[in-house]
């Protein structure tokens, strides 16, 4: 079952078939516009981060979505619920980012997978670039019984040192601290692992190449004002994201990513993951 807003065009719930849920909302979020919800599964465009001139990651996750009618070329999702959502540009938005666009995004919902399908199309004369991101809020039991596994010996930017470029040395992520980093050119299926629930999501993505890592550990919490002081116990963002290189189209071009949230039950026996082949599968 899965719970989606048209402000933000934003996944905000999503459980499976003995609802336990999945996605972590902050116990301070403010459901309501114009603030952008702390939680769920927020689309950043057109920009990640601060990685631009625009509002801390972009717009399109305090703006107002529609129902898309006409959600061509995508074919039906078989066996599956689905909704299109649609954001185009307005008068308010091309004051700030003067580009013409339409965002389009396909919510599926099928047996163990959340399924996000993210278009963009520039609608106006000039080519233009931009900046993107699936930010997941998973829920886990315990951030410091999880691990991320995929991202060993890739290179990635830590946002808690300038954005200094550094090589993951270790086989896996896991945390004691504040964490804040972008993976770059990352795999095509990223596993997380919460030893205490036995359970793995899995990640997996196309078009996206890079991955963001994030939990702002207590103090950062508590200088946040719509995040609870202990909810970064039990949160994890593990994000789909092409930030290092800029996506560009041309007029009339479409870009489109691919991403697939599912689960596993796993068990963590001698320091390995049990169902090795999550990753190398």
């Amino acid at each position: 079952m899965t719970h989606v807003l048209l402000f933000g065009g934003q996944v905000i719930s999503w459980k499976n078939d003995r609802r336990e849920e999945l996605l972590f909302m902050s116990s301070k979020a403010i459901l309501k516009p114009p603030n952008a919800i702390r939680g769920g599964i927020p689309i950043c465009f057109p920009q990640f981060g601060n990685f631009g001139t625009l509002e801390q990651h972009g717009f399109a996750r305090n703006r107002m979505w529609s129902i898309d009618d006409c959600p061509s070329p995508l074919s039906p999702a078989n066996n599956q619920s689905s909704v299109d959502l649609i954001l185009k540009s307005t008068d308010e938005d091309l004051k700030t980012w003067p580009r013409s666009f339409q965002l389009r995004l396909r919510i599926s919902l099928g047996p163990g997978k959340l399924t996000l399908i993210p278009r963009v199309r520039n609608t106006d004369s000039r080519p233009f670039s931009f900046t993107f991101a699936i930010r997941n809020y998973l829920s886990v039991s315990d951030i410091s019984e999880v691990r991320v596994e995929g991202l060993e010996t890739l290179d990635y930017f830590d946002n808690l040192k300038q954005r200094q470029r550094f090589t993951e040395q270790t086989d896996a992520v896991t945390f004691d601290g504040e964490v804040d980093r972008i993976y770059l050119s990352t795999p095509s299926k990223i596993a997380t692992i919460d030893h205490e629930k036995k359970r793995t999501f899995v990640l997996r993505k196309d078009g996206l190449p890079d991955a963001v890592v994030w939990n702002p550990w207590d103090k950062k919490a508590k200088a946040l004002p719509d995040f609870g002081d202990e909810d970064y116990k039990v949160m994890l963002c593990v994000d789909s994201a092409a930030i290092e290189n800029r996506i560009v189209l041309k007029p009339c071009e479409e870009w489109r990513g691919y991403q697939e949230l599912s689960t596993v039950h796993s068990s963590y026996c001698s320091g390995q993951l049990d169902p090795w082949k999550v990753i190398h599968g």
